[in-house]
């Protein structure tokens, strides 16, 4: 409600969730958006593979196609989309770097914010570190999902090889992964669902799905027997979280690729601020 301008304080619009207010002071809540929010200007991109959906002096919140590496591993890989934004920030500043926050596996496609500065990273991570950045998921699941809605709660272990498996609740090492889902719609080609994730587990929504016996299209490690587009049909929709420097709530949501729906659900597909 904050960031898309539903709020006022005696008539004038506020997006700060740390805004004081006094005795008397009249709040009021709107039905729909009061303002229009301007649309960050964005310096060019300088490689074509890399879409910026906004950019300021602390953070670069970009897309990643699926098949493309976050970051490079040990194996030191060229090919990354934080090779793509170190390559565009020195465009205008030479020593100029992209701080990775977060991750998404190479076959994800999605949104993923990058920071700018040292500050800005650890603001950025201690909000994912403590479950206030708000994540939204799409993906294409095989079958239907019984419940249509509903939480999923798994213990994951990770081992040194990267391989993840679900533990018993009581596992030393296990990690709690809790996951929320609901089907959006039927699709010819599968099941198109909603995920938003407490977490941020390796592997967790791959896991839930199959926990539920709706493995995602194109998951054929955890239970998939179809792949159709060639690719693991998930992608990192969203992400709410507050701003590094002002505390101003912003949300920003990168298009969901075509190849998931034959047609369009009631999710608003622009990116916004």
């Amino acid at each position: 409600m904050l960031s898309g301008s539903r709020v006022t304080v005696n008539g004038e619009i506020q997006h700060r969730a740390k805004h004081e207010i006094a005795q008397g002071d009249e709040v009021a809540l709107g039905t729909k958006a009061m303002e229009t929010v301007p649309k960050n200007k964005r310096p060019p991109t300088h490689d074509p593979r890399l879409k910026i959906l906004f950019e300021d002096e602390s953070m670069l919140v970009v897309v990643k196609p699926a098949h493309i590496l976050s970051v490079a591993t040990d194996k030191l890989e060229i090919t990354t989309l934080h090779s793509w934004c170190v390559e565009h920030l020195r465009h205008e500043n030479p020593k100029a770097w992209a701080y990775i926050v977060h991750r998404l596996d190479r076959e994800t496609s999605g949104i993923m914010v990058l920071a700018k500065t040292k500050t800005a990273k650890e603001a950025l991570q201690e909000q994912f570190a403590q479950r206030e950045v708000h994540r939204t998921y799409m993906a294409l699941v095989e079958g239907d999902l019984e419940p249509p809605q509903g939480t999923v709660r798994t213990w994951l272990l990770e081992d040194k090889n990267l391989n993840v498996k679900a533990v018993n609740a009581r596992h030393p090492q296990g990690k709690e992964a809790i996951s929320h889902y609901n089907t959006v719609s039927v699709e010819p080609n599968g099941t198109l669902v909603e995920v938003m994730i407490e977490t941020g587990r390796r592997h967790q929504i791959r896991m839930a799905m199959q926990h539920l016996n709706a493995p995602i299209v194109g998951d054929g490690r955890h239970g998939s027997t179809t792949n159709p587009h060639q690719r693991l049909m998930l992608h990192a929709h969203a992400l709410e979280f507050l701003h590094p420097d002002t505390d101003d709530p912003v949300r920003f949501e990168a298009p969901i690729p075509p190849s998931f729906r034959s047609k369009a659900p009631e999710i608003h597909d622009e990116h916004t601020t």
